[in-house]
């Protein structure tokens, strides 16, 4: 019995670790912990182009290797963070940002979820309003039909 609750907790915290692991690996660590902790703030903020949904600091794939080595050699050379962003997005265009950059080619990007929320609220605002307009008009009771009216229904029904 105990071997199986070590067996479980061995499973459990594994699961639990897997997501807080990084895919650095120690040749890739910069010796200054200055520079290595903003290679890998930069890192978390470019997407791997393989996987596309992990940053380089979390994928394993080759491309993302290269390119958070890329990264340490930039900062190495004495780049600021600004310039080894625009480096990467004059190289590979700006998918490599996970966090696209607010700029006039991505104004949609930014403003769609907005407004489609806002449009969204407001059309269920109106369809409230006009629902509520249409039960109030349902419980009065209906105007009586003017004698030409129940006249021509007589002679319709009558047909």
């Amino acid at each position: 019995m105990r071997k199986l609750l070590a067996a479980l907790l061995i499973v459990c915290a594994t699961v639990i670790a897997a997501p807080l692991a990084h895919a650095v690996q120690p040749d890739e660590v910069m010796a200054d912990p200055a520079k290595e902790a903003r290679a890998r703030e930069l890192s978390r903020e470019l997407r791997c182009m393989v996987c596309q949904n992990q940053s380089i600091d979390d994928s394993d794939a080759t491309l993302a290797k290269d390119l958070r080595l890329l990264v340490r050699e930039r900062i190495a050379a004495g780049d600021s963070n600004k310039q080894v962003i625009d480096y990467l997005v004059s190289r590979y265009g700006e998918f490599v940002l996970l966090k696209p950059r607010f700029e006039l080619h991505t104004l949609l990007l930014w403003l769609l979820p907005p407004l489609v929320l806002f449009g969204g609220g407001f059309g269920l605002w109106l369809h409230t309003r006009r629902r509520g307009r249409d039960a109030a008009r349902g419980s009065e009771a209906p105007k009586p039909l003017s004698a030409d009216e129940q006249a021509r229904l007589d002679k319709l029904l009558t047909e």
